[in-house]
């Protein structure tokens, strides 16, 4: 075992014992003050209450066996300047091989990329902050972001950990979440690509989301939703700061029992030793100055049927296997490219969580955020413009939206807002 890790594991077993033997001596000493969570505040009080020391020790020990599956045996490990540990893991033993119809089993080799796509910067660049040290991970493993006791204990469960709370409908605001997209339907599509620029917005409490990604759909926005997402994202409820973080997600029933963020269950298949899924982005774009975006394509392998991801100058980071699916596992329905964010009106009126780089679109360059270079793939593995574009924003006044197209951006938007203004009370 790996000596760093066996310190690791000695020391968090050492830790849950000293607190079993403080919850046992509490016990005794009746009532006490904790912290509790306020479900739909945002915010934390202090409450009288009495510990429930049973409880807490089986939450505790669900922690730890969560820990345990999640955490595979890495063969080195990296310290990131933001705090992250990235475990370098052998491929073959990441949580994807944990599935009972990958069990044994190994990645596959690369998918043939759409035709029409154009590999013309570097392949070395480095888009994480975990990169910065220099380090990497070796060829045959990948660098995978440790999961903590803290990140887990954040969310409203284990079983809820790494999974978006809600259910979906296309056509409301409802459930907190408002948007500002383009998005096209009509068709059968088979992947898209976008540039996005990548910004750091406020996000005003750990129960809120900022997130700018594209979206592959199939079904109805009802039980039987399938969707393969991709972008970045700032969630300090899931990463406990404000870093922007590249992120995947997938589902295959409306984001109700399966699928999860990243790395965080049995699922995407990861193939390359260079990206780590859930880490920080650096550098970003900064307001009149200088503007920095990525590269991101999602399409479905002709010859194998998986959706496979590519991320930045032409690095290939995985698949989802087409098996998780089941309208996926043919074609998509509708692509969507744009911003998100959650609004819990916590302090009793709308959010000041910002979307994109937290200014209106009419900014423009340099200002706003923007999706740039929206293509879409059609059934003979061609990248095609879109045809029939819409554009929705939940709420323009928090959030906006405007199109453009030209002849080095090809199909374009710039999109986000401040969230809470005059005109959005």
């Amino acid at each position: 075992m790996n000596t760093r890790r066996h310190y690791y594991i000695q020391k968090h077993s050492t830790m849950i014992h000293i607190f079993v033997a403080f919850l046992l001596v509490s016990t005794s000493l009746g009532p006490v003050l904790s912290l509790q969570s306020v479900p739909d505040s945002g915010h934390r009080q202090l409450q009288n209450c009495t510990l429930n020391p049973y409880k807490d020790i089986q939450k505790l020990r669900r922690v730890q066996a969560y820990l345990k599956k999640i955490n595979k045996p890495a063969v080195k490990t990296i310290q990131s300047p933001d705090g992250d540990v990235i475990d370098c893991v052998p491929s073959h033993l990441q949580p994807a091989f944990d599935h009972p119809q990958l069990k044994g089993q190994k990645p596959l080799k690369p998918a043939v990329r759409p035709k029409g796509h154009n590999l013309t910067e570097a392949v070395s660049e480095s888009f994480q902050l975990w990169r910065d040290t220099g380090e990497s991970c070796p060829k045959g493993t990948v660098p995978i972001r440790r999961t903590t006791e803290q990140d887990i204990l954040r969310a409203s469960s284990v079983r809820r950990y790494g999974r978006i709370r809600r259910h979906v409908r296309r056509d409301s605001t409802g459930y907190g979440h408002e948007h500002a997209v383009v998005f096209e339907n009509g068709d059968q599509y088979y992947g898209a690509r976008a540039s996005l620029s990548v910004w750091a917005p406020r996000v005003t409490n750990e129960y809120e989301f900022s997130l700018s990604q594209i979206w592959i759909i199939s079904g109805s926005f009802g039980n039987d939703l399938n969707t393969i997402e991709a972008g970045w994202q700032v969630s300090p409820e899931l990463y406990g700061d404000n870093y922007p973080r590249f992120f995947t997600y997938w589902t295959s029933d409306a984001y109700q029992t399966t699928g999860c963020y990243n790395l965080l269950c049995s699922g995407f298949v990861q193939t390359n030793n260079k990206v780590a899924i859930g880490a920080a982005i650096s550098p970003r774009s900064s307001y009149n100055g200088r503007q920095f975006d990525i590269g991101l394509m999602v399409w479905k392998d002709p010859k194998h049927g998986h959706w496979w991801l590519e991320f930045g100058p032409g690095l290939l980071v995985g698949y989802w296997p087409a098996f998780l699916f089941s309208h996926l596992r043919s074609h998509a329905n509708m692509v969507q490219f744009g911003g998100e964010i959650v609004n819990t009106r916590s302090s009793g009126f709308h959010t000041s969580t910002q979307m994109g780089s937290g200014h209106f679109a009419e900014e423009g360059f340099r200002k706003a955020a923007y999706f740039r270079n929206l293509q879409t793939v059609d059934w003979d593995n061609n990248l095609v413009p879109l045809t029939n574009i819409h554009l929705k924003a939940d709420r323009a006044n928090c959030y906006d939206i405007r199109q453009g197209r030209n002849r080095v951006w090809g199909t374009y938007f710039y999109y986000g807002g401040p969230g809470r203004n005059v005109r959005c009370p």
